[in-house]
């Protein structure tokens, strides 16, 4: 899967997040949230990139289909300001490549855009589908860590990592004799 537009979270998007608030969507992530929560959750999503600390994103596919949700993020992660991210997508559309066609295209969208040199994604040790997301969008694995989410509750993740400053290993060429060169 290649075509995937990213498009700014919008008042209409409300639909979407409450399709993904199943007990199947966030197995992973503390469970379905109240009506209440989800309500700031969308408020929060709609003001961040005023802050001027990330946004968020739906996924849509060629053809127009919602197919899930994908943001970044400020965040302080072992005392320095890190990028975060994460993504969701609708099961319908799972295994298809649009969880890590969405992740490439956040790194490409933060390579141009600039900010902190490195983007951290930090799935459940448990979530097979989201650490291959991340080893698949070119994510560096730096092993195993203690994460709160949501606030209060502590979950064993695996924290992957981008440098920004560092061409994808797609982009980097050789020369004649078949040494890297950046």
């Amino acid at each position: 899967m290649s075509g995937v537009r990213l498009v700014p979270w919008a008042e209409d998007d409300l639909a979407l997040l409450h399709r993904c608030n199943s007990a199947e969507m966030m197995a992973f992530l503390g469970g379905p949230v109240e009506p209440g929560a989800l309500e700031r959750r969308h408020q929060n999503y709609l003001e961040l990139p005023w802050s001027g600390k990330g946004a968020m994103y739906r996924v849509d596919l060629e053809d127009g289909r919602a197919a899930g949700s994908v943001g970044h993020w400020l965040t302080e992660w072992r005392g320095e300001i890190v990028w975060e991210t994460g993504w969701m997508v609708l099961p319908g559309f799972q295994g298809r490549g649009v969880a890590t066609a969405a992740a490439r295209a956040v790194i490409a969208l933060l390579r141009e855009t600039g900010g902190p040199r490195y983007l951290h994604a930090y799935p459940v040790v448990g979530n097979a589908a989201s650490n291959a997301v991340c080893r698949s969008a070119g994510f560096t694995s730096r092993g195993e860590c203690d994460f709160e989410y949501p606030p209060g509750t502590r979950i064993r993740c695996h924290d992957w990592r981008v440098d920004l400053d560092r061409p994808a290993v797609h982009e980097v060429t050789a020369d004649q004799h078949g040494r890297p060169r950046h």
